[in-house]
């Protein structure tokens, strides 16, 4: 079986970061990727869709450095859902594990060439 994402799009917001009892990192990051198409009188049509991303360990504290609203990055993962309980109702939420990203440059500090690719690799499975 195989569970893959593959993402580029554009942070909605500065990544959120905490840590883990042990001290390593955890990124929670807001994605963005807009599709766009013409219907059928030849207007211009877009839609937008939201991605939660989270990061553990090495990629978290190259989110957390790095990264910031508006930048454009490209990511793998594995898609996750989350179960919890709000005012006594079941409640899910879908995340992406990401596992590998890079940084494709506009709007990040660490590009310092705009068109430079930057990669991290978290090399560990969850």
């Amino acid at each position: 079986m195989l569970n893959k994402v593959q993402l580029i799009g554009r942070l909605g917001k500065d990544p959120e970061i905490r840590r883990m009892t042990n001290g390593d990192a955890v990124a929670n990051v807001s994605l963005a990727t807009t599709e766009s198409w013409k219907d059928k009188k030849g207007a211009k049509q877009e839609r937008t869709e939201w991605h939660n991303l989270v990061m553990y360990r090495g990629l978290g504290e190259v989110a957390g450095e790095y990264l910031q609203k508006g930048s454009l990055i490209y990511v793998e993962g594995k898609l996750t859902t989350e179960k919890y309980e709000k005012n006594g109702e079941d409640r899910y939420v879908t995340k992406v594990v990401v596992t590998e990203m890079k940084m494709l440059g506009g709007g990040n500090k660490a590009a310092s060439n705009p068109g430079s690719a930057n990669s991290f690799d978290d090399g560990g499975s969850y």
